[in-house]
Order: C-alpha cells, then sequence, then structure tokens
C-alpha cells in the first residue's frame, strides 16, 4: 500500500517538518501546498527531506471559499501528473498530528483496502439544521471586493434559495474536509467537477463547501457503498465558533483514549509539550 499525503499550509513549516518526519515511511510520500496569499521561500527547505515535494501549482486561498477546496483538489491532480502510483490520497492540514504510531497508521488502510474514509452526516442531521444556510443562501466568501457582503444581502433577498445540481442528497459534517480516499475515487472526484462545471459554479457561492462538497459527489456515485463514515480525524468544537480548539497537554488524556489516528489543530507557538507527549505514546 502507498500513500501520497496532500498537507494544505499557511505558516510554521517547523511544526510541518516535524509532522512529515514523525510519519516518514517508506511508503509515504507528502505534498505541501502552500498558500500563494505568503511566501514560500521559508518552507522551501522542507523539500530537501526525503520524499517531501512542494506542490508548483499555488493558489490563493480564502478561508471558508470555494478556493480551499479548487486548491486541494488541485494537489491531487498534481500528485497524479507526477506519474508516481499510489493507493490511498490522505488530506491533511499543517496543524495534523499523529495518535497513533506510523506502523499503525499504515496497517490501518493496508488492510482495509478499497475503502473510502469520510466524515459525513446525510442531509437532515443535526449538524445540516445549522449548515443549511451555506447552500440554500447566496455567499460572497471566495470573492474580495468592495461591498460584496450587500451584494449577498440583497440576492438573498431578492432570489428564490437555492438548490444544489441534479437532485443529489446532500452529505458533509464539520470534520469532512479531511479524508483518505482511494486513488480510482479520487481520479474520479477530479473528472467529475471538471465535467460538471455547474457543481463549480454554485460551490463558488456557498460558506465552507470543503465540508460537504466532496462528501456529497463521493455519496452520490458508484463508491458509495465503499465509504466507511469516518474519517479517523480528532477534533475538538467545544469552544464553539467556526474553528476546533487548540489541542494542548490539557487534551492529552482525551487524545491518548481516542481511537482516531490524526488529531487537529496544534500551533507549537501555543504549546509544544502536547507534541512531545504524543510522541511518547506513539514511538
Amino acid at each position: 500500500m502507498r500513500m501520497a499525503h496532500i498537507i494544505m499550509a499557511y505558516k510554521d513549516p517547523s511544526q510541518i517538518e516535524r509532522l512529515v518526519k514523525k510519519m516518514s515511511h517508506p511508503n509515504f510520500d507528502f505534498y505541501i501546498h502552500v498558500d500563494s496569499k505568503f511566501d514560500q521561500e521559508p518552507f522551501e527547505y522542507l523539500a530537501s527531506i526525503e520524499r517531501v515535494y512542494l506542490i508548483k501549482n499555488r493558489k490563493k486561498i480564502r478561508w471558508a471559499g470555494f478556493s480551499f477546496t479548487k486548491s486541494l483538489l488541485g494537489c491531487v491532480q498534481e500528485v497524479f501528473e507526477t506519474g508516481r502510483s499510489y493507493d490511498y490520497i490522505n488530506s491533511m492540514s499543517g496543524q495534523d498530528y499523529p495518535l497513533k504510531s506510523t506502523r499503525f497508521f499504515y496497517d490501518f488502510f493496508n488492510i482495509r483496502p478499497g475503502k473510502n474514509f469520510l466524515a459525513i452526516e446525510k442531509y437532515g442531521s443535526r449538524w445540516w439544521e445549522e449548515a443549511e444556510q451555506r447552500v440554500v443562501e447566496y455567499h460572497m466568501t471566495d470573492f474580495d471586493f468592495k461591498g460584496r457582503y450587500t451584494l449577498q444581502f440583497f440576492l438573498n433577498k431578492i432570489l428564490p434559495r437555492r438548490k444544489f445540481p441534479y437532485g443529489y442528497t446532500l452529505y458533509g459534517s464539520n470534520r469532512a474536509t479531511w479524508w483518505t480516499i482511494q486513488a480510482d475515487c479520487a481520479r474520479y472526484l477530479l473528472s467529475f467537477v471538471e465535467d460538471h462545471p455547474k457543481i463549480q459554479r454554485f460551490a463558488r457561492f456557498t460558506w465552507a463547501p470543503d465540508e460537504y462538497l466532496i462528501p456529497t459527489i463521493i455519496m452520490n456515485s458508484s463508491f458509495k457503498d465503499t465509504v466507511v463514515p469516518d474519517n479517523y480525524r480528532y477534533l475538538d468544537w467545544s469552544q464553539g465558533g467556526p474553528n476546533p480548539k487548540i489541542l494542548t497537554v490539557h487534551d492529552f488524556e482525551s487524545l491518548k483514549k481516542s481511537d482516531k489516528l490524526l488529531a487537529r489543530k496544534f500551533d507549537i507557538k501555543i504549546d509544544t509539550l502536547i507534541l512531545d507527549m504524543l510522541d511518547k505514546i506513539t514511538n
């Protein structure tokens, strides 16, 4: 089993260095996308690490905009263009860190061939009660012009509620941004988005499509029956708001007991000790 890890990053290259070295494995390659709003020079030394590559086709990302999902799909495309063969594509952020040993991580997927791991909740669930507005209303999050939110207000006043194209059932969750999918599933995803520009136009006017678009496409495809409804990521949303909690030493016991493979968010400027503590239980 061979896996390509895509890391979406914008800060703290030393934290990313620690992540890739911790997860180093002969069958793991790492592809780092640095948001083009930020200088890539501080990250360039990472490419000197074995099996680490910097994504060349960098994109400018607007938080909660379609630009993130589009950039992530662009990374998948670039991975395939290398000509290297992979069984799985795994998406991560630069603030992830493993909760299990690399050997455990490898074995977990190696003994589950043909499965796709996505955090999903079907439309109508409790999460969708709050998230519904992100798809039925117009959002100008991915645009950068003066008065865009005034325009957004009036669009939602005068236009009817939006409907996802093709009558698809929606799937997503507040953990759905990050996933591990088969290479064949990833190729299907790329070709589907390319062949259905209506999907792209719809998503561009929604909020945080990274939390629903990819699961929705996969769950309305022939890959549906291969989906394991868990991405095995630990995130703590207990503080409320649009971002998960920064994990610290106070979260160690919960992390230690978790059956998840990865956790986020960690920040070495806030707490490095938690990573040292995790290292001791994942060696």
